[in-house]
């Protein structure tokens, strides 16, 4: 007699669109419904054939290639109508074993008849040997500011992971009793202090990975990676513009007119600049090799951008000063 058609999907609960994260969600509920240490002992029996079905299940639809591969035997009908006739037209099919046979923690025919034996090696499908599953990578935004952006170093971050209960270890129960530390679920979120390194001249954009701090794997599978999206928050003094920093420079009128050396801030600290005689406003100065560092190890420049500051407020001689000005401006037009 030829295996039966198991619908894997209808097994774990799940529709044929289901993705990698919806089987894996279905397969834990599944296998804590069904674990026989949850279960009485008259209930034991059926309980382990139900949860060797769960694995089995997931073992093909968590693997893309088998996946793939058990898809195209219902592509045309549901239920499997196209596989069952070309395995009863197949002379060299299985016979059925039931899953009680000589290899309690084995596949079921269905399963050996499209994959054969070589398809569960390293993956059997009994609950004492489930297949290990690396966990997924997961993602967060990584806010720096100008100045930890452009010297790098050492940041201390905090995160809210979700991660397997270690009371009952992912089940949701312990003593066929609800785990009172994850309230049933199987999942606790825990707050986790990493020590993150931060590259010098680092981009907005720019992604840090964390190998291994990821989500967590199954059946002593490897955890996943955290991705870090560099996020540069804004200054109060300076604007990143591509390779060069462009900070404001506020001098007063005078200093426009005569010129004059002035400080001027820039990412390592003070220098002093010379404003040239007659500059003026929005006025770009230059300081070479002042920005981020390029792909090929230049640097960009520092834009010094001139803001002529007009005083609030005047004392009596200076405002005859700037009285006088106008006067002699206005004889100059006459001319």
């Amino acid at each position: 007699m030829n295996a039966a058609y198991k619908d894997y999907y209808e097994i774990l609960g799940i529709d044929r669109k289901a993705t990698e994260a919806e089987i894996k969600t279905a397969y834990r509920k599944a296998a804590r419904k069904y674990h026989p240490d949850l279960h009485i002992k008259s209930e034991k029996a059926a309980a382990e054939e139900k949860f060797k079905e769960v694995n089995e299940a997931y073992t093909v639809l968590s693997d893309a290639g088998k996946r793939k591969q058990y898809d195209l035997l219902g592509k045309n009908e549901p239920g499997g109508q196209e596989w069952k006739q070309q395995h009863n037209a197949d002379a060299g099919g299985y016979q059925s074993q039931s899953w009680s046979g000589a290899d309690p923690d084995g596949f079921s025919d269905f399963f050996e008849s499209i994959f054969g034996r070589a398809g569960s090696s390293g993956s059997r499908a009994g609950f004492r040997h489930e297949r290990s599953v690396r966990g997924q990578n997961l993602e967060s935004e990584l806010e720096l500011t100008l100045d930890e952006a452009y010297h790098g170093g050492q940041k201390t971050l905090q995160f809210s992971l979700r991660e397997s209960c270690p009371s009952c270890g992912g089940m949701g129960s312990s003593n066929q009793k609800l785990c009172q530390s994850c309230g049933g679920t199987g999942i606790k979120t825990i707050i986790k202090t990493l020590d993150v390194k931060i590259p010098s001249f680092i981009r907005d954009g720019n992604k840090i990975r964390l190998k291994g701090q990821g989500g967590e794997g199954s059946v002593h599978g490897e955890q996943g990676d955290l991705l870090l999206t560099v996020k540069i928050l804004p200054h109060g003094r300076f604007t990143l513009s591509g390779n060069n920093i462009d900070t404001v420079l506020k001098i007063g009128p005078e200093q426009a007119v005569l010129g004059c050396q002035i400080p001027v801030q820039t990412m390592d600290g003070e220098v002093m600049i010379t404003v040239p005689p007659m500059s003026h406003n929005g006025q770009k100065l230059r300081l070479r090799s002042k920005g981020w560092l390029n792909k090929d190890g230049s640097r960009g420049d520092e834009h010094v951008i001139i803001a002529i500051d007009i005083p609030h407020s005047m004392n009596l001689s200076e405002k005859e000063i700037y009285q006088r000005l106008a006067e002699l401006r206005k004889e100059g037009n006459k001319q």
